[in-house]
């Protein structure tokens, strides 16, 4: 009934009757007993109540709801109920969204944002902060008492003081400010309130590490494995500092393989009911930043007694696995070690020595072990190509060279070499082996999970590689191996970085659980994390798991199997948010200084391909530097129809087509870092006539530093290779002679 309908049911006439009862109507929808409908009628919530939080989208058109027990419920922006992002909602399902059940918001249970960051800023007598996340799609009133000396376009940490209501906007305090919006001393606490990172560990914690030893005692290696007297090596990237594996190869008589996987030992140190655990458990996981980490445990730790230095006595879990010339495992055994690690290798030392490069000279005295690491690679991986699984997906990771400031200098692709992927491989394989033995022991067990990709994902991806001519056949139920052949098919192809990009977005995300249902991705039938526990929390987890299992001889009794049941179901759930909430700050802050560098670069004009396009513009990204913006169509010079069936804009005069996969010129000419978007457009004829111009005076400035070097040193150039060096140049993107861009040019020349 609707509020009238009531009044004339209960025969109230008089207002204050009228007024108590629409008191007890507010409570017992706070209290989700019933809930108000869009048409304003009242109605019983009637049981169906799910609890989870509630996600936002960027567009703010549609929020989610990730309840306790998994499920994933849509819920339209206005059935929200005044509920913000991440918010600890009850909400009711009342229909169907797509493949998705539809919910609506009846009760807000717990605010889930307590601080954000914004940009301060005043309109008249009023202060306000606006947010730098889209999801939070308020704007924040700031009394003049709480303003805290923030001036205009300062970036500032706010406390949220009141929530939006019906009758009342939302306001905040300030509690600090951070600076201006551009100073990249920003970047890090934007992302750290954002994402309510804990940088700081507890005293308590503090305390308890303090009370560690600093080295290996002789107590503690009594009773394990010695390999101290092995070659084992680890290898890693030149920054690197925890070191969680290492490894050694070596042939059997046989014929076969040994590997040895020796992973750090936390589980050792890091005791469960300790603040240490405890501070372990709410990280969950590392994070890595680009000039940073945010490490899951103190230093002590990750650095120094857990990490696998060189030369040093550590205490390890081994797992020792004899592997066929087919790459499968036919022997294993797995227990306590102790290691003294006998080389720490880096991997663009590994991969120059394997590429016969000057530089890899270095390693000569470990030429046996190192090739023998490729060869079992080599063996892995074409086992792992056999049974259908993704290989070639290299994904868009870049180093972004920051200055002594903070500000992005440069932005430099990380290409995979061999040294990479043997280790990637060797992990996998440890991985897959440590999984199959609960698999097949049926003990409650922590897995890395990747579901099937539902076939209304993959059908978009298959629309998108029509638009770009590329055929896909799609089979009602999708093996890996298909779209592994689609990515060796797509090789060499110019938006191959985009292909790749859509073919993970298709796919479902990997997530923890106690079910074991496969990793699809990987092709493998049992899968976990055990080669990391410095850094993942699950990869703990498994060590402490391996121990009872050793201990119990596999044997364990029913009360405690249910024990681990519950709290590996709490502990999937919890891990796997932490690990996401880790990948959106580490995206946020590389979107930040990826808005940083192009910010010095407004008004250049780079060459670009166009990775999607929609009826507002087409989105483009400056290749190599997975640098991506909008040229919103408003900008181009026609009236533009939008084909959504082929993903085309075509003009209505001109007779212009934009479609996926166009290789284009396009001009910065906007970075906001606030919004975190970037925006490009098409250059004018007369734009592109002055680069042109630039580019052959560059040309024929540099022929004449040729033609002198060459009189100089009394030798001939040829035309083709000034040619080349013109190319070369075009490629390393110097534009014109402006005081910027010749020091890009010398460094160019550098």
């Amino acid at each position: 009934m609707t509020f009238k309908e009531l009044c004339r049911y209960f025969g109230l006439s008089d207002d204050k009757e009228k007024q108590l009862l629409k008191k007890q109507l507010e409570e017992l929808v706070e209290h989700g007993f019933i809930f108000k409908r869009d048409d304003g009628r009242y109605a019983l919530t009637k049981g169906n109540l799910f609890t989870g939080v509630i996600e936002f989208t960027r567009s703010g058109n549609l929020t989610f709801v990730l309840t306790d027990d998994g499920q994933e419920i849509a819920v339209p922006i206005e059935k929200t109920n005044l509920a913000m992002h991440k918010d600890r909602v009850q909400v009711q399902i009342v229909g169907k969204w797509y493949e998705l059940p539809e919910g609506r918001v009846v009760r807000i249970l717990e605010r889930g944002i307590k601080q954000f960051v914004g940009v301060f800023q005043t309109r008249g007598q009023f202060s306000f902060v606006i947010p730098d996340d889209p999801k939070l799609p308020y704007e924040f009133a700031v009394p003049v008492e709480e303003i805290n000396g923030a001036k205009p376009g300062m970036k500032v940490v706010a406390e949220i003081t009141r929530y939006p209501s019906v009758k009342r906007s939302p306001e905040a305090k300030i509690i600090e400010v951070l600076g201006r919006v551009e100073d990249p001393a920003t970047d890090f606490p934007t992302v750290v309130v954002k994402h309510n990172l804990p940088v700081q560990f507890p005293e308590e914690v503090l305390k308890e590490v303090a009370e560690l030893p600093d080295n290996v005692r002789s107590e503690d290696i009594e009773g394990r494995w010695d390999f101290r007297d092995e070659i084992i090596v680890t290898i890693d990237g030149p920054d690197a500092k925890d070191f969680d594996d290492a490894v050694q190869v070596k042939r059997l008589p046989n014929g076969n393989y040994l590997l040895g996987v020796h992973i750090a030992d936390v589980s050792h140190y890091v005791k469960p009911g300790t603040a240490l655990d405890q501070e372990a458990y709410n990280r969950a996981t590392s994070v890595y930043l680009a000039d940073r980490v945010i490490p899951m445990l103190p230093f002590k730790l990750s650095n120094g007694l857990c990490s696998l230095v060189q030369g040093e006595d550590r205490l390890v879990m081994s797992l020792l696995m004899e592997i066929d010339r087919d790459g499968d495992v036919v022997n294993y055994k797995v227990g306590n070690g102790v290691i003294r690690s006998y080389r720490r290798l880096v991997y663009d030392d590994v991969n120059a020595f394997l590429e016969g490069k000057p530089e890899g000279d270095k390693l000569k005295d470990l030429a046996e072990h190192i090739y023998l690491m490729k060869e079992l690679k080599d063996v892995l991986r074409e086992n792992r190509r056999r049974r259908g699984a993704i290989l070639d997906i290299e994904g868009d990771e870049v180093k972004i060279v920051l200055d002594e400031q903070g500000h992005a200098v440069d932005i430099v692709p990380r290409k995979r070499g061999e040294s990479e992927v043997i280790i990637e491989e060797f992990m996998i394989k440890a991985n897959e082996t440590v999984a199959e033995i609960f698999h097949n022991a049926e003990i409650p067990f922590l897995y890395r999970i990747h579901e099937e990709p539902d076939f209304e994902t993959l059908l978009q991806l298959k629309n998108y590689l029509s638009a770009i001519g590329i055929k896909m056949k799609l089979p009602q139920r999708v093996h890996p191996k298909v779209l592994q052949e689609l990515l060796e098919k797509t090789k060499d192809h110019p938006l191959r970085s985009s292909i790749q990009r859509l073919l993970v977005r298709s796919m479902k995300r990997a997530v923890y659980s106690p079910s074991n249902v496969g990793h699809f991705g990987l092709a493998s039938e049992a899968y976990t994390h055990f080669t990391s526990p410095i850094r993942r929390y699950p990869d703990l987890i498994v060590h402490r798991l391996l121990k009872l299992y050793l201990e119990k001889n596999g044997v364990i009794e029913k009360k405690e199997m249910k024990k681990l049941e519950k709290y590996l179901a709490k502990a999937a759930v919890h891990c796997s948010k932490r690990e996401r909430v880790a990948d959106e700050a580490e995206w946020d802050y590389d979107a930040l200084k990826k808005i940083d560098y192009i910010s010095n670069h407004i008004g250049e004009i780079y060459d670009v391909v166009v990775t999607s396009v929609t009826k507002f513009g087409m989105f483009v990204e400056i290749p190599d530097k997975y640098i991506s913006g909008l040229i919103h169509v408003s900008t181009l010079d026609d009236y533009y129809y939008y084909d959504d069936i082929k993903s085309m804009l075509i003009g209505k005069y001109t007779g212009t087509v934009y479609r996926i996969g166009d290789m284009l010129k396009a001009k910065v000419v906007r970075a906001d870092k606030i919004r975190m978007e970037i925006n490009f457009e098409i250059p004018t004829d007369e734009e592109l006539r002055m680069l042109e111009s630039n580019v052959k005076s560059n040309r024929g400035k540099k022929s004449e530093q040729i033609e002198k070097k060459g009189k100089k040193n009394k030798k001939k150039v040829k035309t083709e290779d000034i040619e080349q060096t013109y190319e070369v140049k075009e490629k390393s993107g110097v534009k014109n002679g402006s005081g910027k861009d010749k020091r890009r040019s010398r460094k160019t020349k550098k």
